[in-house]
């Protein structure tokens, strides 16, 4: 704990208010490197391209998974299916992302099958700013589902089935069971997921190090880990990368309070 979690921050931490190559003396700087941040476009851009990246694969994300899980909540021999959608959690994410940086290419198979559906060339989802966060964002669903499916299924199957067959008596439908029944009991395992899926896309990294190298044409899809990386071991200025750290923190603590805020009013706990 202190050696992994708490040294580290504490140095992290000292260096975002000093100025340091890992080389020369490290110089005192206040809160230059935090200034400097906030008045930098590049880390602009990759702040608001990291909460699009949120704002894109944890709802979408999310609400696939739900579907997924409640297709395979009555289905016989699931367990083939489970291992199918947990395989890319188990797989290395650089392995994904390679593989993905082949079916993306603007000559790939995703873009072949677009053309000869649609008799119209495909975008080029890596090379195109408009296309390339959600290429980033298609990957990144892709790889998580498997885990938010696996909880999702097993909250579903918490749920007492006395509960649903009497609202089955009661002539409430498939639809009005799942709205009024189960998202209801399943609120705070949702509730759960999303916090930890906002925190996972906060630090997405190696998706975007992997299909864009560097972020793609005109930073369109840097994130905030990007840019740490990109200033501290690339450039060597740890304390930029240090300061963008800190900011990173803050941004996910101020979200993580605003969710936790937000449940007494969506989360509903059985007593």
């Amino acid at each position: 704990m202190i050696a992994f979690v708490l040294l580290p921050f504490a140095v992290g931490l000292v260096l975002a208010f000093a100025q340091w190559d890992g080389l020369t003396q490290l110089t005192w700087v206040g809160f230059a490197n935090f200034q400097a941040q906030l008045a930098d476009p590049v880390f602009l851009r990759s702040m608001l391209n990291t909460l699009g990246l949120a704002l894109i694969t944890v709802p979408v994300g999310l609400a696939l998974s739900l579907l997924v899980a409640v297709a395979l909540d009555r289905l016989r021999g699931r367990t083939g299916y489970l291992l199918l959608y947990f395989a890319p959690v188990m797989t290395s994410s650089i392995a994904v992302s390679l593989v993905w940086q082949q079916i993306l290419r603007a000559d790939g198979p995703l873009n072949e099958a677009f053309t000869k559906v649609f008799g119209i060339p495909g975008p080029d989802w890596l090379g195109d700013p408009r296309f390339v966060l959600l290429a980033v964002s298609i990957v990144t669903i892709w790889s998580s589902m498997g885990l938010n499916v696996i909880i999702f299924l097993a909250g579903l199957q918490g749920i007492n089935p006395n509960v649903l067959e009497a609202a089955r008596v009661d002539g409430a439908g498939p639809l009005r069971t799942m709205m009024q029944i189960r998202l209801p009991l399943l609120s705070p395992v949702v509730f759960f997921s999303t916090v930890v899926a906002v925190i996972s896309s906060f630090q997405t990294f190696d998706v975007v190090f992997i299909l864009t190298k560097g972020g793609g044409p005109e930073n369109s899809a840097r994130t905030i880990v990007y840019q740490i990386y990109d200033e501290g071991f690339v450039h060597f200025q740890f304390g930029m990368a240090s300061a963008a750290s800190i900011i990173l923190l803050v941004l996910t603590l101020v979200v993580t309070a605003v969710q936790l805020g937000l449940q007494r009013r969506f989360v509903h706990y059985e007593s």
